[in-house]
């Protein structure tokens, strides 16, 4: 590879973020802090969903961080057009919001992460690099929101007490050695309850069995 395909290979690996927030003094510190980083470029910033979604029909964007308080309209409603219209694209949501049922609804729509505003940089940045390696991201604090609501009926009724085990340890990046040691079972009985999870979810890839576990409380 000559110099000049590495730059351009190179280039083209940054991760092509849009911003939309109707604060500006918001957008431009989160312009400052992406900006600084080599693999990220922020192309574009909004501060309404008419704004946002006209931009996007002419920008080529891999991710969008959105607040959920527009002036014209909720950030629900721009996740789901931009979502029905471009598939590929990647979604965080920064936000004041910290109320539960809010944030189980958004994820249901498919977004790749929430944080929150409160949060610090370095977690934002964690977060925009979880979502570019094909990850779910959510602080921590989201987490612990989120973790509040176990138990409830329907989980009871969809997963065994052993099965929801093993999928909070999975949503932990646990292995299955890793399972099997802290549960004091086989691996082979690991890998058995991992099937019947996915079965059981519908899902068939960690991203949508982690999204789906946060969307009806099963971790």
């Amino acid at each position: 590879m000559n110099l000049l395909s590495f730059i351009v290979r190179e280039k083209s690996a940054k991760m092509k973020i849009f911003l939309t927030d109707d604060h500006a003094i918001l957008l431009g510190g989160l312009i400052k802090i992406l900006s600084v980083e080599d693999d990220l470029e922020v192309v574009g910033s909004a501060g309404t969903v008419r704004e946002t979604l006209d931009e996007l029909t002419q920008k080529n964007v891999d991710l969008l961080i959105t607040d959920y308080n527009l002036p014209d309209d909720d950030g629900l409603t721009l996740i789901r057009r931009v979502k029905q219209k471009y598939s590929d694209l990647k979604i965080i949501v920064l936000s004041m919001h910290d109320e539960a049922h809010l944030i189980k609804e958004i994820l249901k729509e498919g977004v790749e992460g929430y944080i929150l505003k409160k949060d610090s940089h370095e977690e934002l940045v964690s977060a925009v690099r979880a979502v570019k390696n094909g990850k779910v991201y959510l602080s921590s604090d989201v987490n612990s929101l989120l973790m509040k609501g176990l138990n409830g009926v329907e989980e009871q009724r969809l997963l065994t007490d052993r099965e929801r085990e093993i999928l909070k340890l999975i949503a932990k990046e646990f292995t299955n050695k890793q399972m099997a040691e802290e549960l004091f079972i086989s691996e082979r009985t690991v890998e058995t309850h991992r099937k019947n999870i996915f079965r059981k979810t519908g899902t068939n890839n960690l991203v949508g069995l982690i999204k789906f576990a946060y969307a009806n409380n099963l971790i």
